[in-house]
């Protein structure tokens, strides 16, 4: 690594012994790499939700600009999605 900085944190015992494990059992070299890898896997994971968050919003944005609904009450609704799984159903026979 060419340029470090180093950080202090603190970590529940729990968390620090999970940390002291995975190194004493070799499965890492230090607890340096464990939090390494553990932050690649959080901006991973943020990274996905912020673009899952983006999709919803243009989904949204897309069904406000679709106009009002053409269904007009639950039963409506329901019955609709019904016929539908019927369908998909008899397409899979």
């Amino acid at each position: 690594m060419a340029h470090v900085e180093k950080l202090s944190i603190a970590l529940t015992p729990e968390m620090a012994a999970a940390i002291r494990q995975c190194v004493e059992s070799g499965e890492y070299a230090s607890s340096s790499e464990v939090i390494r890898e553990a932050l690649r896997d959080w901006k991973l994971k943020r990274s996905i939700q912020q673009n899952e968050m983006r999709e919803l919003r243009s989904l949204w944005q897309a069904g406000l600009e679709s106009g009002p609904g053409h269904l007009t009450d639950m039963a409506e609704i329901k019955e609709k999605a019904r016929q539908r799984v019927l369908a998909q159903e008899m397409d899979q026979s």
